[in-house]
């Protein structure tokens, strides 16, 4: 959410703008997405958000510029959720018919907040809320949009959850603020105890058990969380892992 005087703000992944959008933008709730009645085309503005994301990365498969896509999304509806919840204790109800979303800006111009419920912090709201009402009917819109891997969908879910808790624990110790980190971390710890999400991390560190594909693209390299030590084909992957 907007960040008010009296907090330090987070990153853009947890910026959410608490109004309607704009008139004349190109916003649309992402529960017209996620119906595939956007316009006679289906899923075109996914479809238009994949091939931008293809472009930029030079990916040599469409599949590779879906899972980046995906992965940022993903990242985008955790943040916004976990943030708040691990603040305040309450974070905005995130109707997918409220949320409205335009697949070609990046955070935090890209999602607009048109409701004024809130649920509580707590880890069936999130996963209600998250997982089931966005990242389910999102994952459809994407096999609709693509072959692309149910479980590289899920891990990119874990990966991107991983990640809000990462910045909010980097945050809550540059802020003096142990205990928003202590209830993130318990927060994120009962979000992964789901068969759709307890396999995607793996150790202390939350290290993905699969690969989002980044390492395909012309810019690409291994991301932070990477299920590999070395990029695959490069020869190296066949070293000892490095201590």
């Amino acid at each position: 959410m907007d960040p008010d005087d009296s907090t330090p703000a987070l990153g853009g992944f947890f910026a959410l703008r608490t109004a309607p959008p704009p008139s004349g933008g190109h916003h649309r709730p992402l529960a017209r997405l996620y119906a595939g009645d956007e316009d006679p085309a289906g899923d075109a503005p996914l479809h238009a958000r994949v091939d931008r994301v293809v472009a930029a990365l030079g990916a040599p498969e469409r599949r590779v510029g879906a899972s980046v896509a995906h992965l940022g999304l993903a990242a985008r509806l955790w943040s916004t959720a976990l943030g708040p919840a691990a603040l305040h204790g309450r974070f905005p109800s995130l109707d997918p018919a409220e949320l409205h979303w335009d697949p070609a800006l990046g955070a935090p111009d890209d999602l607009w907040w048109s409701g004024t419920d809130t649920r509580p912090g707590t880890v069936a709201a999130l996963r209600e809320a998250v997982q089931e009402a966005h990242l389910v009917p999102l994952h459809a819109a994407f096999a609709r949009d693509g072959r692309i891997s149910p479980r590289l969908l899920w891990g990119n879910a874990g990966s991107a959850l991983a990640g809000a808790l990462r910045e909010l624990v980097r945050w809550s110790r540059a802020h003096g603020r142990p205990g928003t980190a202590d209830r993130a971390a318990a927060l994120v710890q009962g979000l992964l105890d789901h068969p759709d999400l307890a396999a995607t991390l793996r150790g202390p560190a939350l290290r993905r058990t699969t690969c989002c594909l980044y390492y395909r693209s012309a810019s690409g390299g291994l991301c932070g969380d990477c299920v590999f030590d070395h990029a695959p084909g490069t020869g190296l992957e066949r070293r000892p892992p490095a201590p």
